[in-house]
């Protein structure tokens, strides 16, 4: 079987899940915001690409408060208590796949909460009438030699205004 045959049977299987985001707010008692996130799902990883695997994802904020509240969102950490890399946990194996979130399309920027280098997103003037959505950029580096199967990491958003 040559190489090329067991590049496209490991990638069809390997999975590389998705990250869930779970919003947390933050902010005045009088004032409410909402927060809505899409998940990244990365597709299949396929180890013996030499490129990265990347993909995208959102956050809507929508503020009802006047004057219009500015936003810092920030990401925690992954399940492996890191920002940079974050880790995606196989389902049922101890392997680890390696990936991360920026805030910037060149994925230069660390997606975090403003320590250890990370950086947050600044939003100005959110309103209903004006919600604000800004994009999540993740990316899996190439090269990791792990386990076919579904990988997944939680992570939660914070939104403080």
């Amino acid at each position: 079987m040559g190489r090329s045959s067991v590049n496209r049977y490991r990638s069809a299987r390997l999975l590389a899940g998705a990250i869930l985001l779970i919003p947390l707010l933050a902010g005045s008692a009088s004032a409410l915001c909402n927060v809505s996130a899409t998940g990244l799902s990365f597709g299949p990883y396929d180890d013996f690409s030499p490129v990265p695997l990347d993909t995208t994802g959102t956050v809507t904020v929508i503020c009802d408060e006047a004057p219009p509240p500015d936003v810092v969102i920030s990401i925690g950490p992954s399940g492996n208590g890191s920002f940079n890399p974050r880790a995606m946990r196989h389902a049922s194996l101890p392997d680890l796949l390696l990936y991360n979130l920026f805030t910037d399309a060149s994925r230069g920027a660390v997606w975090g909460d403003g320590t250890a280098g990370t950086s947050t997103v600044f939003l100005k003037n959110v309103t209903k009438n004006s919600p604000r959505t800004t994009t999540i950029y993740g990316r899996t580096p190439a090269g990791q030699s792990v386990s076919l199967g579904p990988y997944s990491d939680t992570l939660t958003v914070t939104i403080v205004w």
